[in-house]
């Protein structure tokens, strides 16, 4: 790579100033292919990343917004880091030791993707190397944050390899028992219209099974097999097959947001394959691979097109798909489910990392 490519590899500019005032910067990582990466130090949001289709064409395959404004006012959690933990607790409680921990409430009485301040509306601080083409983001939780109990630093690492992987790394450590479980929010839209819906796109998951779920997506503490259930994605199909836009009453007419457990994955330093997402049109293919024992896969139900998104689109219900590699929801509250406990003295680890191709591509 030449001296010239190296200076770009890494780059950043004022993205914008929240309403306290604080300025917040945006950095972009860049690989000798072109591929580039968008990264906030506001919630560690990755706002845009760039891949080639199978004609080489470079396009923006992810949900974001132009104005930090809206990055405040959503509640989207687009591109975040979501913590201390992703998903949903029920009643916003769970016992640690003994003793009853309360969290804050966003969503009804429950709590959702910790809190109503939680890791995505952080200022992280950022670290570069240029070298590595690497962006490292700490942030420091204090002790009563949103309700969680001990001290807690956390780094974020976000790193774009020269074949087209950007690795997810995260990391952190406390000062007395907790429970940690970060995720990364980033809406897919491999075709690179970001108005149009991805029904058509190809999904495949490596999971047997999936969480039940009970009153307000919580779940029961159930495994229940994919077989033979519109869950099954073990083999490729179209993630529209079994969603009727039509009838949102039918048990999936609502879309997906559920978890799988994942078949092969166990918490472990090694990435296993979870998930591959495929654009027929466009050729674009993305695989994930994680240390995680689950992927949480949401298919932006939720979506109402406001506010305005990137290039004045509108964003829709369904013009996205999440893959959150993550332990379960509510893990905190089943005995039964990987646990999400830290130890002051045993460091938090995880990687998960997001391989983009586009096979007919000859670059």
């Amino acid at each position: 790579m030449s001296g010239a490519r190296e200076e770009r590899a890494v780059t950043s500019r004022v993205f914008g100033y929240l309403s306290s005032g604080e300025a917040v910067t945006e950095f972009t990582l860049t690989n000798p292919g072109g591929m580039m990466v968008k990264v906030l130090d506001y919630g560690g949001i990755i706002t845009e990343v760039h891949v080639p289709d199978r004609d080489g064409h470079l396009a923006n395959v992810v949900l974001g917004f132009d104005a930090l404004s809206h990055y405040e006012q959503h509640d989207a959690y687009f591109g975040a880091i979501v913590g201390r933990c992703a998903g949903r607790i029920a009643n916003a409680a769970f016992s640690l030791d003994g003793v009853d921990v309360h969290l804050a409430r966003n969503h009804g009485r429950h709590h959702l993707h910790g809190g109503v301040r939680g890791f995505d509306r952080a200022i992280w601080a950022a670290d570069i190397d240029k070298t590595t083409r690497q962006l490292t983001l700490r942030y420091r939780s204090q002790d009563g944050e949103e309700g969680y109990p001990g001290t807690l630093d956390v780094q974020v690492t976000y790193a774009l390899s020269d074949d087209d992987e950007l690795r997810v790394d995260y990391a952190a450590t406390t000062d007395s028992r907790t429970v940690l479980n970060p995720t990364q929010h980033t809406y897919f839209n491999l075709s690179g219209d970001l108005g149009s819906k991805i029904l058509d796109h190809r999904l495949r998951v490596d999971a047997d099974e999936i969480l039940e779920l009970g009153e307000s997506c919580i779940p029961t503490g159930k495994r229940l097999p994919v077989a033979g259930s519109p869950f099954d994605f073990r083999h490729s199909k179209p993630i529209g097959q079994a969603i009727d836009e039509d009838d949102p009453q039918l048990a999936i007419g609502d879309g997906y947001d559920h978890y799988w457990v994942l078949s092969k994955v166990a918490h472990s330093e090694t990435p296993a394959h979870a998930a591959t997402l495929e654009d027929p049109q466009s050729g674009r293919r993305l695989e994930v691979f994680t240390t995680e024992p689950g992927v949480q896969i949401y298919t932006g139900n939720n979506l109402d097109g406001t506010p305005t998104g990137k290039a004045r689109q509108s964003y829709q219900r369904r013009t996205a798909i999440c893959l959150e590699t993550q332990h379960p929801p509510d893990a905190p509250n089943h005995s039964a489910f990987p646990s999400t406990v830290l130890e002051p003295g045993e460091p938090f680890s995880s990687t998960t990392v997001f391989r983009f191709q586009a096979p007919s591509t000859t670059r």
